[in-house]
C-alpha cells in the first residue's frame, strides 16, 4: 500500500497532463471492434469433450484481431486439444472497457453454460487506467471468483497482466506511473491466489523485447494493433504461451481432465 500512496503522490500533480496525453491517445488509438465469432469446438475426432470458459476485458474480447476462432480463444482451445488429446468447446464472455468489479455484475450473470471445465480470465488493464488501490482490486478479484466457484467447482486461472510499460502509444510518464501500478496489483493478485488452492495465475512477466528476441522475424510493430492491444499474432503468441503454461502444472491439468458431467 505504501508504494501505491507513493505512486498516487507521483501520480497527482501530473493528473492534467495525463488526462490530456489519454485523450491524445483515444483519439489516435483506432476504435477497433471486437473479435467476431464467441464460441466454438476444436478437436471432433475426440472422444472426451471439455468445455472452457474465457472471460475479461478488451483483450479477451479480442480487440485486435478479426475473429476469435484465430486469436487467444482459438488458438488456446487447438492447442490444449492438440496436446490434450480431448475437444474443446470454448466460449468468450468478455467486453471492452470493463473493470473487474464491473464484469462481476455485467459479465457474469450472463453465463448460461451449465457445465463447464476450466474458467480463464484475462484482466488488470482497466482496473489500472482506474487506479484502483490493491486492497480494492483484492476485494474485487475475490468477489468475482467467491460468485464463479459457488457456481462451477473448477479450476479458475488468471492471464498475465498486460505488459503497459511496453504500450507503443503510451508517452513515458504513463508507461512508468501505470506500469508500476500494474506490477502492485500483479503483486495482490498473487499474493491472494497463493492463498486459494482452486484458483491459479501466470504471474510471468510479458516484456515484449524477449517476444521480440525469441520470435526475430518479428518487429514492435507486429505485436500492437493500435498501440495498446495485441495484435492477432501476438493473440496467438500468447495463446500457445499460456497452453505451455496450463499444460505445465500438473494441478490444474489434472483438475481440468478429472471433471466428469452425468
Amino acid at each position: 500500500m505504501i508504494t501505491y500512496f507513493l505512486i498516487l503522490i507521483l501520480i497527482i500533480p501530473l493528473l492534467p497532463f495525463l488526462y490530456i496525453r489519454g485523450m491524445i491517445i483515444q483519439h489516435k488509438v483506432r476504435k477497433l471492434p471486437q473479435a467476431e465469432g464467441d464460441s466454438g469446438i476444436v478437436g471432433n475426432n475426440c472422444k472426451e469433450s471439455k468445455q472452457i470458459l474465457i472471460i475479461g476485458e478488451s483483450t479477451m474480447a479480442g480487440v485486435g484481431s478479426h475473429k476469435h476462432e484465430t486469436s487467444f480463444a482459438g488458438t488456446l482451445a487447438e492447442e490444449l486439444s492438440a496436446k490434450l488429446k480431448v475437444q474443446i468447446h470454448w466460449k468468450v464472455y468478455a467486453k471492452r472497457g470493463l473493470t473487474v468489479n464491473q464484469i462481476t455484475k455485467q459479465i457474469i450473470p450472463s453465463i448460461t453454460e451449465n457445465r463447464v471445465d476450466l474458467i480463464i480470465i484475462g484482466v488488470g488493464g482497466n482496473d489500472t487506467f482506474a487506479l484502483r488501490s490493491p486492497i480494492r482490486w483484492t476485494k474485487h478479484i475475490k468477489k468475482l471468483t467467491s460468485i464463479l466457484q459457488n457456481q462451477y467447482n473448477v479450476p479458475i486461472v488468471f492471464l498475465n497482466m498486460p505488459p503497459i510499460k511496453d504500450f507503443p502509444a503510451f508517452s513515458y510518464p504513463l508507461k512508468v506511473s501505470l506500469g508500476t501500478l500494474t506490477e502492485i496489483l500483479r503483486k495482490s493478485l498473487y499474493d491472494f491466489v497463493s492463498r486459494s488452492p482452486e484458483i491459479f495465475f501466470n504471474h510471468k512477466v510479458i516484456k515484449m523485447k524477449d517476444w521480440l528476441e525469441k520470435y526475430e522475424q518479428l518487429n514492435q510493430s507486429d505485436l500492437f494493433s493500435d498501440g495498446v492491444h495485441p495484435s492477432e499474432i501476438t493473440y496467438q503468441l500468447w495463446a500457445k504461451d499460456f497452453a505451455n503454461y496450463l499444460i505445465s502444472n500438473q494441478t490444474i491439468i489434472y483438475k481440468f481432465l478429472k471433471q466428469s458431467h452425468q
